[in-house]
């Protein structure tokens, strides 16, 4: 996975006016459940920032894109859940991972409507919770409401600490590749996960 990350980051580097569509497809697919476990969709994202440091991609249209394709993603996750959730455990992934669904539904039974938002960071959960609340018939609203929000903050909180760790390896010198700023970018995500926790409460039976 880390190969074709590193050849797409290239073919953007290469290729700046197809950004907006690869970092659009890439958060989508990292955020779309059937797909998930393939796309290394925040190795992508977070590299992606190193592209905009060296002035490469423009920050702006970088982070809409990807904001765009992170909300679709889990919208169509949404829907797959409200109208095939019985279906569900049937078809791949989800039979071949069947702890997959149960951990969604689990953490949603918690968090009620907060884990929408939370389970944007946390990359086992991120593309199985808007499932798990389209089956458990969360109300559209707050879920579109939810999704949209985690999107805005989880896709500019990679690309900027992808930008800002790639602006940090210039000034002392390095020449690392702009893979090595993924574990900056989990405690940047550790982070909106504790402040997500403390504003949502557990739904309490």
């Amino acid at each position: 996975m880390e190969h074709f990350a590193g050849q797409l980051i290239a073919f953007i580097k290469a290729n700046p006016d197809w950004t907006m569509a690869v970092i659009g497809i890439t958060a989508f697919g990292e955020s779309f459940a059937l797909v998930s476990l393939l796309f290394p969709g925040t190795a992508i994202l977070i590299a992606s920032g190193g592209l905009i440091s060296a002035g490469a991609i423009p920050l702006f249209s970088t982070a809409v894109a990807g904001i765009i394709g992170a909300a679709f993603g889990d919208a169509i996750s949404f829907w797959l859940g409200q109208k095939f959730g019985p279906l569900l455990p049937g078809i791949w992934p989800f039979r071949r991972n069947p702890e997959m669904l149960r951990h969604g539904t689990e953490f949603f039974s918690r968090y009620g409507g907060g884990s929408v938002f939370i389970g944007r960071f946390f990359g086992p959960l991120r593309a199985v919770i808007p499932v798990a609340a389209g089956m458990m018939r969360m109300p559209a609203p707050l879920f579109y409401v939810a999704n949209i929000l985690s999107a805005i903050v989880w896709v500019p909180a990679l690309i900027i600490s992808g930008e800002l760790i790639e602006r940090s390896l210039m000034i002392s010198g390095h020449s690392e590749t702009a893979m090595l700023i993924i574990p900056a970018a989990g405690v940047i995500a550790a982070v909106i996960i504790y402040w997500a926790r403390r504003h949502f409460a557990p739904v309490r039976k």
